[in-house]
Parts: C-alpha cells; structure tokens; sequence
C-alpha cells in the first residue's frame, strides 16, 4: 500500500467511514478531558482491524495533537528535567517490546489490547488517587517506563501505568496536561518507529494517517466547545466506562 488511494480501495467505504467517525469521536473526548485520543481509536478500530493497522492510522493524528498539547503551559523544561528517566524508559521499553512481541497479529493481541482497555477503566473508575514519594520516583519511574513501553508496542495503548503514575506525582493541573502530553508523545514516536522497523508504516499508511487528523482536530474542536457546556468529571466517568465496555467485549470476543 503506497498510495492514500490504495490504502482506502483496501479498507472499503464501511470501513473508511469507520476511521473517520472514530477520530472524530476520539478528538471530541480528547478535547473535553485532555486524554483519550489513541485509546478511543486502538478500542474502536480493533473491532474492526489488525491492532498494527490501527496503530499506523493515529500516528500522524496523535502525534501533532499531543505536540499541541505539551507546548504550552510552562513547564515543559522542568518536567523533561523531572520525568526523563520514566520518559527514556518508555522508548526502550516500547524498542524492546517490539523486538520481543509486536503487533503481529493474532487473538492474543486484540485481547491484550482489550485488556489494556479494561485496566485503564477500572483504574480511572475506581482506583484512588495516589501519591509517590519524591525518593521513589526514581525507580519507580524506570519501571512504569518499561511496562508502558511494552504495553505500547504490544497494544498501541500507552496509558497504562503511565497516566496513574503521573496523576500520584501531585502535579499540578497545568503540569499533569503538559506531562501527559510529553509522554504520549514520546510514547507515539516510539511505537511509529517500532511499527516503521516492521514494515508497517508505510507511505500509504502515513498518508492516510495524515488524512485521519482532519476529523481529529474537528473532534478536539467540538470537544473543547463541549466542555464548557458540560461537567467534565461526570464525561469522564461516562468515558471509562465506555472504555471498560469496549476493553471486556475486545476481551472476551478476541
């Protein structure tokens, strides 16, 4: 699949708009609670595609959307100073995981992915928040590194223990969304250049990757119309469990 042309003859019209209402929905949660964006599309699209086709559509999409993201707020130099082991930890970790499993497709993937889905639910539902002890972040840091890098490589999902782990630093608002989005990034380019070193990012899926940020940043655009209209928290409960819906049926269906 070289060409944008080919890549949408291969998937069909059904598909096709599949993607493009996944995006859309996945950039509208994004632009409410900040987050969500590759999990909502790796759930959706897993019902429908191999979990490394998924992965090569949010490339493009996921990456500029969090590069957005950790831009601004004014922390970025002292989180990079604060968070680089967990972040360096997350590329070896996603480059190992690549080497060893992959997204190279099969059932066991698609319910690793569900169950990457439900972990996430259930942790955001109902585990509480947490604090990490400014001596612990050291190690503690390497090893959420590693296990979300291989997570990633293995699912495409790069929240899982990244995110409760950033949550129990006791950053502030600002930082939290800024670091969220540093290490999404991080995590984004790792997993493009696992799936590039399997051959499963070529020109044509990047190309339809790029097609695939339009209704991503329409999506963002309505969410964060969205948001002043709604109570966050109660959208994110109702996105977790959306997501634990989504990870069991993955889960038990394969």
């Amino acid at each position: 699949m070289n060409t944008l042309s080919a890549f949408y003859q291969n998937l069909g019209l059904a598909l096709s708009l599949l993607v493009i209402g996944t995006f859309m929905l996945a950039g509208m949660i994004k632009g409410v609670i900040g987050l969500g964006l590759p999990t909502v599309a790796m759930g959706l699209l897993g019902l429908a595609m191999a979990p490394s086709q998924a992965a090569a559509l949010l490339i493009i999409p996921a990456t500029l959307t969090n590069v957005w993201q950790l831009a601004f707020g004014g922390h970025l130099l002292g989180l990079i100073k604060r968070l680089w082991p967990m972040l360096l930890a997350i590329f070896i970790g996603t480059g190992a995981g690549t080497l060893w499993i992959g997204m190279s497709g099969g059932y066991w993937v698609v319910r690793g992915l569900g169950a990457a889905l439900l972990l996430y639910a259930l942790s955001g539902l109902f585990l509480p928040t947490l604090r990490v002890e400014p001596r612990r972040e050291g190690w503690l840091g390497l090893l959420c590194g590693v296990l979300t890098g291989v997570i990633t490589s293995a699912t495409g999902v790069f929240v899982i223990p990244a995110v409760p782990y950033l949550q129990a630093l006791g950053l502030s608002r600002d930082e939290l969304v800024q670091a969220l989005g540093l290490s999404f990034t991080v995590s984004t380019l790792a997993l493009a250049g696992g799936l590039l070193w399997r051959g499963a990012l070529g020109g044509g899926e990047l190309s339809a990757s790029l097609l695939a940020l339009v209704p991503a940043m329409l999506g963002m655009w309505l969410g964060q119309m969205l948001r002043q209209r709604i109570s966050a928290v109660l959208f994110k409960r109702v996105f977790f469990i959306g997501i634990g819906v989504l990870g069991g049926h993955l889960l038990i269906s394969g």
